[in-house]
């Protein structure tokens, strides 16, 4: 029995609508493989992307949840990096306005002119820790990232506070700060989805494409063959070229197709989300972007009324065996600290933990900090088929635009296309005719409620939650009944997400369609009302949804989420 098929739908015949032959074969649903799925599909090339789990459940699902310029990359150097990052970070803004928006950054300083050797040193390629980045540094790293962020330019440029000033507006600040930089980065607030708007929208352009989760690509007996992991049916497909997006596990790929290859060589990161209303309020609104004692970055910020903290960055070998530690979680609730000294986090705050591996180049020596978060393209064949395969290494979450622009470029040379149109400026999923001023959410907010008969916090929160595709869940239902365990969510909205957006199990409701276990609201009396959903609208057997139910409890308990 394959790997989900007790947990996923009981319905057979998933790849019956599959075609013989593809152009071009993605393997990998993270945020690096969606948005070249969308870019080929803009340009008329039939896709089939191949996602083992489901979109955006590995990394995509585990990072700081910034849509950043990479202001610190700049001390290293990666100046076209930065660049692009930010670039990038603007487009986002205009683009996924419904889930990324702006966020007031604070940048402590803990003297005047610490850093300044360091600085120069790393600048120059040399090994030198940076603990300490004082005002004159700090003030010129936000000098040149101001002018990096020039082009589509969304948000005010950089300011210095001094001390007294930035105690006056964050009194819980540490008084051994001699003063703090703000500037603005951009928060995603629920990464998931818009890597499921990515692969939406792609079909949406180009019918004849697919995105397919729940399901691996083998190479078997001289042939490339789809096993479905929900229903162990399978089917023989031909490619022209194939794209390795599968992050961390690029190597593991790629041993499936028969090649042999040592590309990856990850960091771990781990983040927790914590319930403390006095580090809630103290932050006011703000990240707090800082380095520690130790020389490591952390940042800590409002996220779905909780407070996000993170990251560590540790050396992994085997992705399936991420998680996140007690050390780590002892290292993320004592650093805060440092910034706040009267405010203590318990570990009984903890809402949820969460860990992913970073997708980054295999680099023996390099302290994790040190190796580039930069992207690149490496080509091998399967043998016998003569199939190229390009693995997309690194990359990131602000990037990925950038990035799935260069390979799909690639790709297109390979099968003799050209490119039709830019994604540059081309809006994603629920960003797109998104109502971005207030009067104008408010105006559409009272739209959804004449036309569905709503009242106004629900609409709101539904704009809020999808963004212009509210209107769709509205328009696709009859009635709206708040769910029992969980009124803030409905039954025909969970029925909507199960029908148009490619729920294959439980977890997939739960962890990535919907905010419940993200903001802190998974009880197992929701679990098994949402199982209860689910199994109706997709005809899972009885047996099929305890095994969904049971599955979910059991990724809750890896998270540390209290249930």
């Amino acid at each position: 029995m394959p790997d989900g098929s007790a947990r996923g739908a009981a319905m057979p015949g998933r790849l019956g609508a599959l075609r013989e032959n593809y152009p071009v074969v993605i393997v990998g649903g993270g945020i690096n493989g969606c948005g070249l799925f969308r870019d080929l599909c803009e340009q008329g090339v039939d896709v089939l992307l191949i996602e083992r789990t489901d979109f955006c459940s590995g990394a995509s699902a585990a990072p700081s949840r910034l849509i950043h310029g990479g202001i610190k990359y700049l001390e290293t150097g990666e100046f076209r990096l930065v660049g692009q990052s930010a670039r990038e970070r603007n487009l986002l803004l205009k683009n996924a306005p419904h889930y990324v928006t702006a966020l007031e950054t604070v940048l402590p300083v803990a003297s005047h002119f610490g850093g300044i050797v360091p600085s120069i040193k790393r600048f120059l390629g040399f090994k030198a820790r940076m603990s300490d980045r004082g005002s004159i540094i700090t003030r010129l790293g936000l000098l040149v990232y101001d002018l990096y962020g020039r082009h589509f330019r969304t948000m005010p440029k950089h300011r210095m506070l001094s001390a007294r000033r930035a105690r006056a507006e964050m009194p819980s600040l540490n008084a051994a700060f001699v003063g703090v930089g703000l500037y603005y980065e951009a928060r995603i607030s629920h990464a998931e989805r818009l890597g499921l708007e990515l692969i939406l929208d792609g079909e949406a352009a180009n019918p004849a494409s697919r995105g397919l989760n729940h399901a691996e690509i083998r190479l078997e007996a001289g042939r490339l063959e789809i096993i479905d992991r929900l229903t162990g049916e399978r089917r023989a497909i031909e490619a022209r070229v194939v794209v390795n997006a599968g992050g961390a596990w690029i190597d593991s790929v790629n041993a499936g197709l028969g090649i042999d290859s040592r590309h990856m060589g990850g960091t771990k990161g781990s983040h927790i989300v914590v319930r403390n209303r006095a580090l809630h309020d103290a932050l006011a609104g703000r990240m707090i972007y800082f380095g520690s004692s130790d020389g490591r970055v952390n940042l800590m910020y409002p996220f779905m009324g909780n407070v996000l903290i993170g990251a560590t960055d540790l050396p992994i070998s085997d992705p399936d065996s991420a998680h996140c530690s007690a050390e780590e979680i002892d290292y993320m609730t004592k650093v805060i600290r440092e910034v706040f000294p009267e405010i203590a986090v318990g570990r009984d705050q903890i809402v949820m933990t969460y860990c992913g591996v970073r997708p980054l180049p295999r680099s023996e020596g390099l302290d994790p900090g040190e190796i580039s978060r930069d992207h690149a393209i490496v080509e091998d064949t399967i043998a016998g088929l003569n199939i190229p395969v390009l693995a997309l290494i690194g990359g990131k979450w602000t990037t990925f635009r950038g990035f799935a622009e260069e390979a799909a470029d690639r790709v297109l040379h390979r099968i003799g296309a050209r490119r039709r149109r830019s994604t540059q400026h081309l809006a994603i999923g629920g960003g797109r005719d998104f109502p971005t001023a207030e009067a104008a959410f408010e105006t559409r907010a009272s739209d959804l409620c004449a036309k569905h008969d709503l009242d106004r916090e629900t609409a709101l929160r539904l704009l809020r939650r999808y963004g212009s595709r509210a209107r769709q869940a509205l328009d696709a239902s009859t009635g709206w009944t708040p769910l029992i365990s969980l009124p803030g969510y409905a039954r025909q909205e969970i029925a909507w997400l199960c029908r148009a957006e490619k729920v294959g199990t439980l977890d997939d409701l739960v962890f990535r369609r919907t905010d419940i276990a993200l903001s802190g609201c998974l009880t197992k009396k929701v679990a098994a009302e949402l199982a209860d959903i689910a199994a109706e609208t997709l005809e899972w057997s009885p047996h099929g949804a305890a095994q969904n139910l049971r599955h979910v409890l059991e990724t809750a308990e890896k998270h540390n989420i209290s249930i």
